[in-house]
């Protein structure tokens, strides 16, 4: 049973999925662009925001900070105030359950010579935290939290960080992480001294491409896995400047998904964002033998737009995700997940430990959800494994998804095919995707309110 009286969808068989559509804006880069909009001197108008409630999180934060942020749809307009004339919140920052709004604020705050708390939802408040306070605290910033039961080192929300005279350090990251590598960027431009960072791979680089479009000084060798931030010489401002966001690759993935396993869908994403740190998706889903074509149409700060075709071709078959491929598409998993599950043979699930701190426990979600279904899977404590149904309808239901927005889509991503309907919380897809139903509506979809 759903332990929350929140509205719910309900999937039924799906027929073909068909027509062009478009996504809500990309989630990480509207946090960037609202938060790096901010540290501007002047205004900065947003266009294609993220619609979802962890980009309302930031543009709230802000707000408390003492910046002018107006939303109206998908648009945004950022009074850019610069680092300096941010103001202590009166009260505790709401992060609600964005991780990377709490994250990257650390990095913000982190260098700013007042006191602030940062909380979050109950969900939020059980994700670790001591990954970004230990580099952080190593500049020179006191950052307090709840003891962590489960890893006496680290460290929970709601954190006290009291901010101001950073140095610059030079930090190899225990893992590859755009959130964390973020906030050590924001930090290192506030600090005395340069700024060397080194993650063990490549993690998806929005944050020094936007930065670096708006006048910041930082460099990336080749490869792009080891960062300067250099501010000597910086006077500290950001050129303002219009801010196109392109559509989510990550939303997009749940309908790329359906449209590759559903028989006879040709579905066509229009204005998506083709980062090659975030097409990780694709590379997995073309492993699979999905039908997939991408074309690269414009560019916007930097970041490569284009659109996605795909095309049921038959059943797809199963692939190893793990190393690099895994990495590039870890928000995706649960998506590739139902791509697994409907496969045939064994897809294996590697290196990917990271889903167990994210917004829920997600390999534990993703094979209780499977199995719910009718779908043997294997968990292990870096990963697991689904042996695809190939072609055999999952079972329907009720999804338990742990208040976890791509936890909601996979299941509901599932439910297309199943024999029974399927049940899934929509306001835990509002976190991300609020106009999700509407667009599977739109392309033939059986889904409806309940």
């Amino acid at each position: 049973m759903n332990p929350d009286p929140q509205p719910l969808l309900r999937l039924g068989r799906s027929p073909a999925l068909r027509g062009v559509c478009r996504v809500p804006g990309d989630k990480s880069i509207s946090h960037r662009a609202l938060l790096f909009g901010a540290l501007c001197q002047g205004t900065v108008e947003i266009r294609g925001l993220g619609l979802g409630g962890d980009n309302a999180s930031t543009a709230a934060a802000l707000r408390a900070l003492g910046v002018s942020v107006q939303i109206s749809g998908a648009s945004a307009r950022v009074e850019g105030v610069g680092f300096a004339g941010l103001r202590a919140a009166a009260a505790a920052l709401d992060c609600g359950n964005s991780g990377t709004t709490m994250r990257l604020f650390c990095g913000l705050l982190a260098g700013r010579p007042f006191t602030s708390t940062l909380s979050g939802d109950p969900s939020l408040s059980r994700r670790p935290m001591g990954r970004v306070a230990k580099p952080l605290r190593l500049m020179g910033a006191r950052i307090e939290g709840h003891v962590d039961p489960a890893r006496p080192q680290g460290i929970l929300p709601p954190l006290v960080i009291r901010g101001g005279n950073l140095r610059g350090i030079d930090y190899v990251l225990p893992v590859a992480s755009a959130q964390l590598k973020s906030a050590l960027v924001l930090a290192g431009l506030q600090a005395a001294g340069k700024t060397r960072i080194e993650e063990p791979g490549l993690s998806r680089d929005h944050t020094e491409r936007m930065l670096r479009f708006l006048g910041a000084p930082i460099s990336a060798e080749p490869g792009g896995r080891r960062i300067l931030v250099d501010p000597s010489g910086w006077n500290g401002v950001l050129a303002p400047a219009p801010v196109d966001v392109p559509g989510d690759l990550s939303s997009a993935a749940f309908l790329l998904v359906a449209a590759a396993i559903v028989p006879g869908s040709d579905v066509t994403i229009e204005n998506v964002g083709l980062n090659p740190t975030r097409t990780g998706v694709l590379d997995a889903l073309r492993a699979m033998a999905a039908d997939i074509e991408s074309t690269q149409t414009a560019e916007a700060m930097g970041e490569p737009v284009g659109r996605v075709r795909v095309r049921c071709a038959g059943r797809l078959r199963a692939a190893r995700i793990a190393g690099a491929l895994a990495l590039r598409s870890i928000d995706e998993i649960p998506a590739l997940a139902i791509a697994a599950a409907l496969a045939e043979g064994r897809s294996e699930f590697a290196d990917v430990g990271e889903l167990r701190v994210k917004e829920s426990d997600r390999i534990a979600s993703i094979t209780r959800e499977l199995r719910r279904a009718g779908i043997a899977v294997e968990e292990s404590s870096e990963g697991f494994t689904v042996t695809g149904s190939a072609g055999r309808p999952p079972k329907g239901g009720q999804v338990s998804p742990d208040r976890d927005h791509r936890i909601a889509m996979a299941s509901a991503v599932l439910g297309l095919l199943a024999e029974e309907e399927t049940l899934v919380p929509s306001d835990d897809i509002a976190t991300s995707f609020p106009t999700f139903a509407e667009i599977l509506r739109s392309l033939g979809a059986d889904v409806s309110e309940r």
